[in-house]
């Protein structure tokens, strides 16, 4: 079965065909990065308008480079939610006109469910059951999954996402968007012996995360080296480095705990943040102590990309579903409510 895969979602258009006897044929992405850069984070109006402008030469670009006709399609597969509701609706159409124009079948596609089989892609990929870890910009949750649609929420953030804090984080640092890698990139040179930040929730039961508290430290942080000497460079990369040790070891902690109370041995990371070197290497260090094992996408399959959608659609179009003729999105779509395999 060979499917086109479309994610729209948010600030990236991505497109691929993944073929289920010979994997992944071809993929293409298109970052907004540099458009959204001078407003801080994104533009949703922007970001509808830069799909349609972009969407349709990257599917000709990928049909091209995995030597595919539309006669050799067996479906499209595309974002349906969660996500920007302007960018999902341009995603949706293309693949339902696509569809219809070529007598194949589409499928709308939930974008966690897509990053939590993004490591499926792998050669060494995991088995269920396993613990995963969805970890982004919009999102940070822990989840048992036993199989494709047999997901039971663990924890979830109850305020904003981490990547969402690392992005809010490093605007008060003066950093562009997006934040994680530039907070990274300072980390590398800060001094962890020089401020101890709080590790939010992990002195209380329950695997929920909380980054909010965390984002009001760093600030008052950045305010006090500011008031004593001016903020330097080298305040900035101790601020950095801070921050990503507390995100770090938070999300360490609650995955250690989330695979003792479900009695597992696997962790899947997936989402922007999962590109993480420090939170990779910590996890990797973490899980051995337990004999357990982590497993992760290739770092260009860590952000938003098509193909994790054309595999996560490959299984359930083999699997029979299908969308009807009418187009729908959902901004808002907990992945709990997904039909099991």
């Amino acid at each position: 079965m060979r499917i086109l895969g479309l994610e729209t979602s948010c600030d990236e258009t991505g497109v691929a065909i993944f073929d289920t006897r010979r994997g992944l044929l071809a993929h293409a992405l298109f970052s907004q990065v540099d458009i959204h850069v001078e407003y801080g984070g994104v533009v949703p109006e922007l970001a509808s308008r830069d799909h349609v402008r972009k969407a349709l030469p990257l599917v000709q670009q990928v049909m091209q480079d995995a030597a595919t006709t539309p006669e050799e399609l067996d479906g499209i597969a595309y974002t349906a939610g969660p996500g920007l509701v302007g960018a999902l609706m341009v995603g949706a159409t293309l693949a339902q006109t696509l569809a219809w124009s070529w007598n194949i079948p589409a499928l709308g596609v939930h974008h966690m469910e897509g990053h939590l089989l993004a490591p499926m892609l792998e050669d060494e990929h995991p088995q269920y059951p396993f613990v995963a870890l969805l970890v982004s910009g919009g999102h940070t949750q822990l989840v048992r999954v036993d199989g494709i649609g047999q997901y039971r929420l663990l924890g979830e953030s109850l305020d904003d996402a981490a990547g969402e804090a690392f992005d809010k984080a490093a605007k008060m640092l003066g950093l562009p968007y997006p934040g994680g890698p530039h907070i990274a990139r300072l980390a590398e040179s800060g001094d962890a012996a020089r401020f101890d930040f709080p590790r939010p929730m992990v002195n209380r039961p329950g695997l929920d995360f909380s980054f909010s508290g965390l984002k009001t430290f760093t600030l008052n942080t950045v305010n006090a080296c500011r008031d004593e000497t001016g903020l330097t460079d080298q305040d900035k990369c101790d601020i950095a480095r801070a921050f990503e040790e507390a995100v770090v070891a938070t999300l360490v902690i609650k995955c250690r705990r989330a695979l003792e109370q479900e009695g597992l041995s696997t962790l899947v990371m997936a989402g922007g943040v999962s590109a993480n070197r420090n939170l990779r290497a910590q996890l990797q260090a973490a899980l051995a102590k337990l004999g357990a094992r982590v497993f992760y996408p290739a770092p260009q399959f860590c952000t938003d990309n098509g193909a994790m959608i054309a595999y996560a659609g490959a299984q359930r179009l083999a699997a029979g579903q299908m969308d009807g003729p009418a187009t729908t999105v959902r901004p808002r779509w907990p992945m709990t409510e997904l039909a099991p395999l």
